[in-house]
């Protein structure tokens, strides 16, 4: 048998189990801002480790944050055998979706480990065993043309694939109101149970739209965004409904609507010129910012849908930094990633989450990286 492999950057990486972020901060004991805060320095390649409420303290007075508004919307809809997951608007008023078979998570004695979890299809019509919770996998059924029949009597009608693992559909109804009223937060597997949906909202949420939460917002409080500002450093907002996370840099993200106010270009530039740091709260607010630069790494305002991808060949023009999570291996995030800190910062940044024990996913720990 061939050894694990422990680059936690390397495709075949597995991430062990005790470091995926099974449930909320709050779950664990801890304040939204309680999480840990890594820190990677591109101009001197130092790496250091800080709780995420030291945060002020880590930035300029000068400094501007930009975050996403957008809050989340509950994007799952159950059936007895599926789950579809509603993705992203387009244009036309059709959604994006992505079909996903519900199967039994049944948690044996001394934990839920990858290898001790048995996840066993569920039989038609059959209920979930006592002590199981609700995982679920990608169903690469579906046929052009097919309806499916949703709770509170709405009909999704499958139109044809836009990628092979997300349809192109049309719902009978307006789809915010049918999910406020019949939908749950998405989760995946490594997240054990149903959180309300609050445990999926920002501070910043303003804006209902994203189907999957901009979780780099989420440790931020009040409180920690008082002393942000007490400290000089500025907080503007955009806008990016975001869709379900792609599983692979294979599959690059669908296009998603933004908004850029002119108020925001504004502070962004004034930041620029007095030398301060532009610094995006989420790879979220790093696809708005971009699209919305001029070559000269100017941000005008801007609207719209967005299908630009950051990647290490194209480099940034805007920000000067990202607040974001941890991402696996096989995120489509990585470039984005690598195109801000370089690939061999990143690659350390990583060795030294997974060496510290950093939490991974939505509900884990936070990456801060400064060009």
């Amino acid at each position: 048998m061939s050894a694990p492999v422990s680059d936690a950057m390397a495709p075949g990486f597995v991430l062990p189990h005790d470091l995926e972020a099974h449930e909320p901060p709050e779950a664990r004991g801890l304040t939204r801002d309680g999480v840990r805060l890594l820190v990677s320095h591109g101009a001197t390649g130092e790496i250091a480790h800080h709780g995420f409420a030291e945060l002020p303290g880590l930035l300029h007075p000068g400094d501007l944050l930009v975050v996403n508004n957008s809050a989340t919307l509950p994007a799952a809809v159950r059936l007895d055998r599926l789950a579809v997951h509603f993705s992203t608007e387009r244009e036309d008023g059709t959604w994006l979706v992505e079909l996903r078979r519900r199967m039994e998570r049944r948690s044996g004695p001394g934990g839920g480990g990858a290898g001790q979890d048995a996840r066993d299809r569920r039989r038609p019509g059959t209920a979930p065993a006592a002590g199981t919770e609700m995982a679920s996998e990608p169903y690469p059924g579906g046929a052009a043309g097919e309806w499916l029949p949703l709770p509170g009597g709405a009909t999704l009608r499958l139109l044809g694939r836009e990628t092979p693992r997300l349809w192109r559909a049309r719902l009978d109804r307006e789809v915010p109101a049918y999910l406020r009223r019949y939908g749950v937060p998405i989760r995946y597997s490594y997240v054990e149970r149903d959180w309300p949906l609050e445990d999926y909202q920002t501070v910043f949420g303003i804006r209902p739209g994203s189907t999957e939460m901009p979780s780099a917002g989420r440790p931020f409080t009040a409180e920690l965004v008082t002393g942000l500002v007490s400290r000089g450093i500025g907080v503007a907002p955009i806008t990016l409904h975001t869709g379900v996370a792609s599983p692979s840099m294979d599959e690059p993200p669908c296009p998603e609507w933004f908004e850029v106010s002119e108020a925001t270009a504004r502070q962004a530039e004034l930041t620029r010129e007095s030398g301060g740091r532009v610094i995006a709260v989420g790879t979220t607010v790093v696809r708005a910012l971009e699209t919305a630069a001029l070559a000269c790494g100017r941000v005008r305002a801007a609207r719209g849908w967005t299908s630009h991808l950051v990647t290490p060949s194209a480099g940034v023009r805007a920000v000067s930094g990202l607040i974001t999570g941890l991402h696996g291996p096989r995120s489509s995030h990585l470039p984005m990633l690598s195109a801000i800190a370089g690939g061999e910062l990143l690659s350390r940044s990583y060795a030294e989450a997974l060496g510290e024990g950093y939490l991974w996913h939505e509900f884990g720990d936070v990456h801060l990286i400064l060009r």
